[in-house]
């Protein structure tokens, strides 16, 4: 099934309806009458997004969408999504964007809007240490991939080995996170994992498994927002570029090891 096909199920535009909530309402402190943004996230997406061991949400983009909205005159409210249907809830506007390392793509420019790209990442490849699995034996079909559900990991082994039939379609495992598929692969179930580079590299640290290759896919993140929240997403690119062009850019960049 494609991925807007699958992003389409049980989504209900809510007419009239928002998320943007008051300071109060939204548990953060009152400033005057200061929107209130929720953003979503993927809570296992370090360096970009996840949730610390206090609890706390982190990461690049997260540290980045609040140095915006405190530069642009906004608050904002970190909300966790299951990332299978993090779009859906954009939609039904249970969140007001998407700040999550989301690849800007075609099927999903049909369904949102997106910011200008912030960031650029490739595919990467992990396996077991001692498993022997190079790249040729992933570009010729011959192991079992892993990685997450609704990912463009999961459309790139989908369109370029599925469709093609090299692989078959059972060979490709789909999880809820990439830290289940990183699971799955330690513990033998499947041969190997893809996923973005700088997600993949932080999953994989102290485990026995290592990086076999890089697909240079070119992906560039952006954020998304709702196809009719224009005012919004002209905030976003400005608080983006502000951003960009100070010096905090650079120190988040070094702050997660981005360079």
């Amino acid at each position: 099934m494609s991925v807007i096909a699958l992003l389409l199920i049980g989504v209900v535009i809510i007419a009239g309806c928002t998320t943007t909530l008051p300071a109060k309402e939204a548990g953060l402190e009152e400033k005057d009458t200061t929107s209130v943004y929720i953003v979503g996230i993927d809570g296992d997406y370090a360096p970009y997004s996840y949730i610390d061991r206090d609890g706390n949400p982190a990461g690049f983009d997260v540290e980045s969408i609040e140095w915006i909205a405190d530069e642009m005159g906004f608050q904002v409210k970190i909300q966790p999504v299951e990332w299978n249907r993090i779009i859906p809830a954009l939609l039904e506007k249970e969140i007001d964007m998407i700040y999550s390392g989301m690849s800007i793509t075609d099927e999903r420019r049909e369904l949102v809007g997106f910011s200008k790209p912030y960031w650029t990442a490739n595919q990467s490849i992990a396996v077991r240490n001692e498993s022997g699995i190079d790249i040729d034996d992933i570009m010729e079909g011959k192991a079992v991939i892993g990685t997450e559900r609704g990912s463009t990991a999961a459309a790139w082994t989908e369109d370029t080995l599925v469709y093609s039939g090299k692989m078959p379609a059972e060979n490709l495992a789909l999880y809820g996170n990439i830290s289940l598929a990183i699971n799955a692969l330690e513990e033998e179930h499947v041969d190997a994992v893809i996923f973005d580079l700088p997600v993949l590299k932080e999953a994989i640290l102290e485990r026995p498994l290592m990086i076999v290759g890089e697909l240079k896919t070119g992906e560039r993140y952006g954020i998304a927002v709702r196809k009719g929240d224009t005012e919004l997403l002209e905030t976003l690119n400005e608080g983006l570029d502000r951003l960009m062009d100070s010096p905090e850019w650079q120190e988040l960049i070094e702050k997660y090891k981005l360079a």
